[in-house]
């Protein structure tokens, strides 16, 4: 998949997790939302990957590699919140605690303000 297909693939991803946010909270809406957001921070760091491969700059192999450099480049903004969503998305992809899915739920509309910054940065290299 090219840059440009993976920012398409991005920008539905993210297009979509803002609209499943709009929802009443449900369990249900919540597993989706939180499906979704893996989907953006898996298409986040690869695009940021991508990005870098692009720019001739050093290729990252992993997403806390991938989303150091995008903090160094100016890509994404709040390295600390990055680092918490590296945690809680290792946390959601391992397990499923009902008290976790809620704090992390609680958290998406402030990881998709990063998602859309981020996204935005991409477009205008």
């Amino acid at each position: 998949m090219n840059n440009k297909s993976k920012l398409a693939s991005l920008t539905k991803s993210v297009e979509n997790l803002k609209s499943v946010l709009t929802e009443i909270e449900t369990q249900i809406v919540r597993d989706a939302a939180i499906k979704r957001y893996e989907l953006c921070y898996e298409l986040a760091w690869k695009s940021v990957q991508e990005a870098l491969k692009v720019e001739g700059l050093e290729i990252c192999k992993s997403p806390k590699n991938c989303f150091k450099e995008a903090f160094k480049q100016g890509w994404i903004v709040d390295e600390e919140i990055w680092a918490e969503m590296i945690q809680n998305r290792n946390l959601t992809t391992h397990t499923y605690n009902e008290d976790l899915a809620i704090e992390i739920y609680n958290n998406l509309r402030k990881y998709l303000l990063l998602f859309e910054y981020l996204l935005v940065q991409l477009q205008t290299q």
